[in-house]
């Protein structure tokens, strides 16, 4: 099933909807922001590798930056970090480059590796969008965190592509209802840019935008 180019989501919005349904509902469908260190710190990091205008050769690997991607099938756009293409007589061939090139994705991630699996979905999306757009198997990539400062290796799976499918129909089909879902408050609402605009001890209300609308009208 394909998706006009006006329904498409955000891809870094599939990392959102895995960590906390409702924390992607508040920025996608409500429009609500808040920043605290962790993504002040996360935006500095991107700012640094998000150079399109960026190309670098080493030996059989050249580095792009800021790689835009998308994919009609699953309805989604965004950038890459970076891509490195290495030589390889499975890739696809490059202008003005001699041989195949096979597209290797790599996410940076400020702090550790995390529990939950939210960042090898978007890196999965963001090769399965390659895939798409160069017509070649994009079978594996890797996330850089810095506090490490080294790489781990993501392996796209049948059951990660699966869930990467599944997660965007669910998005695509809240998005498309406008509706901001409930979720059960935990420990990792404490370490949420949206902590105080998600009000979770007052989700009884679908939308944080009715509260607030509320809250005007209440004004003396």
């Amino acid at each position: 099933m394909s998706r006009p180019e006006e329904d498409w989501l955000q891809l870094s919005g599939l990392q959102h909807f895995a960590f906390c349904r409702r924390q992607w509902a508040l920025i996608h469908i409500e429009g609500q922001w808040a920043e605290n260190y962790r993504t002040v710190d996360g935006q500095l990091m991107h700012e640094h590798v998000h150079d399109q205008e960026f190309r670098e050769s080493r030996g059989d690997c050249l580095i792009v930056r800021g790689l835009a991607v998308h994919s009609v099938e699953l309805g989604i756009s965004g950038q890459c970090d970076a891509v490195e293409f290495h030589k390889d007589s499975t890739g696809v061939p490059l202008r003005n480059r001699e041989g195949l090139w096979r597209p290797y994705p790599v996410e940076y991630k400020r702090g550790r590796p995390k529990a939950h699996n939210a960042d090898e979905l978007q890196l999965c999306a963001q090769a399965m969008c390659l895939e798409e757009m160069l017509c070649c198997a994009v079978p594996e990539g890797a996330l850089y965190y810095g506090e490490p400062r080294r790489r781990t290796a993501a392996s796209f799976t049948p059951e990660l592509r699966g869930q990467v499918r599944d997660s965007l129909a669910e998005m695509h089909e809240l998005y498309q209802r406008r509706y901001t879902p409930k979720v059960k408050p935990s420990k990792a609402c404490n370490a949420c840019s949206l902590k105080e605009l998600c009000l979770p001890k007052l989700m009884n209300r679908k939308r944080v935008s009715d509260y607030l609308a509320k809250a005007v009208e209440e004004l003396p």
